[in-house]
């Protein structure tokens, strides 16, 4: 008769590992998220009013979204960067990201008030 012995204990040490592993990617593609909006928060922190958006984009890299529109004679550009996570849906939409705001190319602002207020 042949011992299960050996492979039981294989497979009971495989499944216990198995729980162990923790994915925190949230779906981009094995970027860790907290990383991402911790990330965003410090470069974010830094930005300063009227920076240039190649400069902001130097700083902080490419926006998850964007919009742009005209307001009077003025070009209205507004990027979104993750920044805080509200629910656990592996979606990432804009109230878990913070606006930074450009007029004419030229950053004038970041956060929910200044993205309200430049529409």
């Amino acid at each position: 008769m042949i011992s299960l012995a050996p492979y039981l204990a294989v497979v009971l040490l495989m499944l216990s590992a198995a729980g162990c592993v923790v994915i925190q990617s949230d779906g981009d593609s094995g970027h860790d998220w907290r990383e991402e909006e911790q990330d965003n928060r410090s470069a974010i922190s830094g930005m300063q009013i009227g920076m240039t958006r190649d400069e902001v984009q130097q700083k902080i890299g490419s926006p998850r979204d964007s919009e742009s529109y005209r307001r009077g004679e003025d070009t209205m550009l507004v990027w979104f960067y993750r920044t805080h996570r509200t629910k656990a849906d592996g979606e990432t939409t804009r109230d878990e990201m913070t606006p930074l705001v450009f007029r004419d190319g030229v950053l004038i602002g970041w956060g929910e008030q200044v993205y309200l207020s430049s529409r």
